[in-house]
């Protein structure tokens, strides 16, 4: 049977799959400032043939949407993330360029320090920094913006930045994290005075050695920071991306089901072929 035409097409029921953003830290280059790093799945079909796109497939029965998006990883990478957050649905009837319309359920991940460079390509896979990416398929470029917008309005959040930077930190070392997720350089002094005073942290009376520096003392997040970091403000005081309309505020900044990694999970995956076609 035929797949019909355009308008037949349009008027199917919309296919449902599950997309992801893989945010990784990617280590400091030539003294630069360090950056996110994300892998994106070169298409092997129409629409997009050829085009670079996030890593997804479609909803498979029998799998939850938490397990369908650690798949999509498990396809795409062999890292191992410990953060998956459902991020937004993307259902806008002209993203499949007059296929079958397709609604995508994004969730994002976070993963620390990576050597982007000693990673592998695979399944037409490759790893690129998040201020250099090339043109993607789809609205995949709309879902990128919102998930690393979401990202730097989480930098208050310990669950949050602790996937970046570690339980124990020095100031340095956070201070080259939030540079990366603000993606500008940021005044290391006013930085430090800022995240001292702010409650959030506790020195835990170790020191660490980091490259030619002296010793430098470690901080972690104070078991009370959540509730401190809720306190401070809300994602709603924030600009949203370039392209998102102001209606959509109230949307956004109410999605917020985060849900901790369950390693049963990733112990139950196999190998995966990743799907390209959400």
């Amino acid at each position: 049977m035929g797949v019909g035409n355009v308008s037949e097409r349009r008027n199917e029921a919309p296919q449902v799959g599950v997309t992801s953003v893989i945010l990784a830290l990617g280590p400091a280059d030539d003294g630069e400032r360090r950056r996110l790093w994300m892998p994106l799945v070169r298409r092997i079909r129409e629409p997009y043939l050829g085009a670079w796109a996030l890593p997804g497939g479609p909803l498979k029965a029998g799998r939850s949407l938490e397990r369908s998006a650690y798949e999509t990883l498990a396809s795409t990478t062999d890292l191992h993330p410990k953060y998956l957050e459902q991020l937004y649905t993307f259902g806008d009837p002209e993203r499949s360029r007059g296929g079958v319309p397709m609604v995508s359920i994004c969730y994002w991940a976070l993963v620390g320090q990576v050597d982007v460079a000693s990673l592998e390509t695979k399944h037409n896979v490759a790893w690129f920094a998040d201020d250099a990416l090339p043109e993607l398929a789809f609205d995949h470029r709309r879902i990128v913006d919102y998930a690393t917008w979401r990202l730097r309005h989480r930098l208050d959040m310990p669950q949050v930045v602790r996937e970046l930077v570690g339980d124990e930190f020095t100031l340095r070392e956070l201070h080259a994290v939030s540079e990366a997720i603000e993606g500008h350089s940021i005044d290391l002094a006013n930085f430090r005075r800022r995240t001292l005073a702010s409650g959030m942290i506790e020195e835990t009376g170790a020191r660490r050695r980091v490259g030619r520096q002296r010793p430098a003392a470690l901080y972690r997040f104070r078991s009370d920071a959540d509730g401190i970091a809720g306190d401070a403000g809300s994602v709603a005081d924030a600009a949203l991306p370039q392209g998102f309309g102001v209606s959509e505020l109230s949307r956004f900044a109410n999605v917020d089901a985060h849900m901790d990694a369950d390693d049963a999970h990733m112990s139950a995956l196999s190998a995966l072929t990743t799907d390209t076609r959400v």
